[in-house]
């Protein structure tokens, strides 16, 4: 089986919880695939190859592959492509062999989380190659629950990088935060008391960036700025802190976005509503 693991994911309880969902296991009369139990012999066997349908940037395959070894281990997979490639429409992904049940079970399973995953990293791609080489493209938060490590695995294969992982990994002020600590280099000043080593800081205002720089905020994040401001907001911050423009990016204002000299770019759209990536998978008696 192809290695996959990433830190703080349970490969083998995603994959278990998904099929069980779909099995229905728990529910009256669930725990089973009726159809292909009606309809399949149980020694049957099936050929069967997952293409891309579209240009798309690859991610989720060790995944599948983990779906479909859960119900037959002995199942012969081979993945075509690496994590992270760029391909044509038509291009052959996986091939797999093995018992016909088996995979007709696992098969929407594994379509929908590389569906999913090459959506995301394909999006992304599409930003990153927007940017033209200016700044570097960040995720957000805006994860769908119980996925957000595949999610921003799925960014990292389109060429961008993380934001925070959590509540936990920095602190980041917003306004909300702001409002009740009464102003910005009180709220910085707060958690950086409180040994906090990475800040960030969000500011809508030019007149807020020194006050946080000057508490101890090691990322400014500018909320909602266009170009020129954001030109203005990086020569104040002097190379004293990273910056990020965040907030009204799009596809088209991206570029401008970036080439304003901010060190970051983050878009939520990339986990929020990536569309699916068009992935098909065909299979064949033996």
């Amino acid at each position: 089986m192809t290695s996959f693991s990433l830190p703080g994911f349970d490969l083998t309880a995603f994959v278990r919880s998904t099929l069980d969902e779909d099995l229905g296991l728990g529910l009256p009369g669930g725990g089973h695939d009726v159809t292909s139990e009606s309809v399949i012999p149980a020694e049957a066997r099936f050929s069967g190859v997952m293409d891309s349908r579209d240009a798309i940037t690859v991610a989720g395959l060790p995944i599948a592959e983990a779906f479909f070894r859960a119900l037959d281990p002995a199942m012969e997979i081979e993945l075509l492509v690496e994590e992270g490639a760029q391909v044509a429409p038509g291009t052959d992904l996986m091939r797999i062999e093995g018992n016909a049940r088996a995979m007709l079970t696992a098969e929407r399973s594994a379509l929908n989380t590389v569906q999913h995953l090459s959506g995301i990293a394909t999006l992304t791609r599409t930003y990153v190659d927007a940017m033209e080489g200016n700044g570097v493209l960040l995720d957000t938060r805006k994860t769908i629950p119980g996925l957000r490590h595949l999610e921003k695995y799925a960014v990292r294969m389109g060429g961008a990088q993380n934001h925070r992982m959590g509540l936990w990994d920095a602190a980041m002020i917003k306004d909300n935060h702001v409002l009740v600590a009464g102003g910005v280099g009180e709220a910085v000043r707060r958690a950086k008391d409180a040994g906090v080593k990475s800040i960030i800081c969000e500011v809508d205002r030019l007149d807020q960036i020194e006050p946080a720089i000057a508490a101890g905020a090691s990322h400014i994040l500018l909320d909602n700025m266009g170009p020129v401001m954001l030109r203005e907001a990086v020569a104040l911050i002097g190379g004293r802190a990273v910056s990020e423009a965040s907030g009204g990016v799009r596809l088209d204002t991206i570029a401008a976005i970036a080439a304003s000299g901010v060190t970051y770019v983050s878009v939520g759209r990339l986990t929020q509503s990536a569309p699916a990536a068009d992935i098909g998978l065909d299979f064949t008696p033996l």
